[in-house]
């Protein structure tokens, strides 16, 4: 009973006004229809105006491609021509091949040498891979053997032996090399060398002075000084030379010893390269060509 006044009051004021029902399908064509229509009734857009949009597009230039068969095929060929045997990379590993096995074969032979105490008759070859690696490749080859040497020294025999080897034959050879390489005069050569060996015979005397807290130089003056005097009363000289004339006798008897033993290694060494086909790339005196 209550529903029923609830719709008589609904109608009286004109609220309530009854809906027909609707069938799903009639909904679901009718919006079929609607959109078919729509979209048949829709404008469509002439074939001219998206032409025109079209060429109005600008495609931006393809650039160059980062790989072609062309480079790979030019890569390939610069690396077989790098490994033949004029290639760049052939001879630097030729260059750092050999300067290893001079480096190793030259500090074998000074621990060999040090350990046998035959040392003074193998000292004439310790320089020798430093010059032939100089005189072969270049001023670079010989340092680079120089620094192998003292560096495996170094590892194996210890920091006195690496600097040892450096004074008396390493820098000796060096010198030897770079003046042999730039071709210049026996006369010259053997001046420079003789320098730097005295020079690394001094060093050598002062480090070992060091080592024993005993001054070597000071020993050998006053023993110098000792000889000359007896020297002069065996002669009738009563006559006591001043330490300055010692140092002089000291200094010229140095280089003198020096010269011969450098004088000796340009002998050695100038046969040796001769007999090993580099003649040409030595610059000897006459009488030592004429003599070979």
């Amino acid at each position: 009973m209550l529903p029923s006044t609830t719709m008589n009051i609904l109608k009286i004021h004109g609220c309530y006004r009854p809906q027909p029902k609707v069938s799903q399908y009639s909904h679901n064509s009718r919006l079929c229809n609607a959109s078919s229509a729509s979209i048949l009734s829709h404008p469509q857009f002439p074939i001219s105006k998206t032409d025109s949009k079209l060429k109005r597009i600008r495609v931006s230039e393809i650039g160059a491609p980062l790989w072609t068969w062309k480079d790979d095929e030019e890569e390939n060929t610069r690396s077989s021509d790098d490994l033949t045997m004029n290639g760049d990379v052939y001879q630097k590993t030729l260059r750092l091949v050999e300067c290893s096995m001079f480096a190793a074969l030259g500090g074998l032979t000074y621990i060999l040498s040090s350990s046998l105490a035959i040392e003074n008759y193998f000292g004439c070859f310790f320089a020798l891979p430093i010059v032939f690696s100089s005189m072969r490749w270049d001023i670079v080859a010989g340092r680079k053997t120089m620094v192998a040497t003292a560096t495996l020294l170094l590892v194996l025999a210890g920091p006195i032996k690496a600097i040892t080897y450096l004074l008396m034959h390493g820098f000796l050879g060096l010198a030897m090399g770079s003046l042999w390489r730039s071709k210049a005069s026996w006369g010259v050569s053997v001046l420079v060398s003789a320098l730097v060996r005295a020079a690394g015979a001094m060093c050598y005397v002062v480090m070992y002075s060091f080592l024993i807290r005993e001054n070597i130089l000071a020993l050998i003056t006053i023993n110098i000084h000792a000889s000359v005097t007896f020297i002069l009363s065996s002669f009738g000289f009563l006559v006591i030379p001043s330490m300055n004339i010692i140092y002089a006798i000291f200094g010229t008897v140095l280089l003198l010893n020096c010269s011969f033993f450098v004088f000796l290694l340009h002998l050695l060494y100038a046969l040796f390269f001769t007999r090993l086909g580099m003649k040409a790339s030595l610059r000897l005196p006459k009488w030592f060509a004429k003599a070979i």
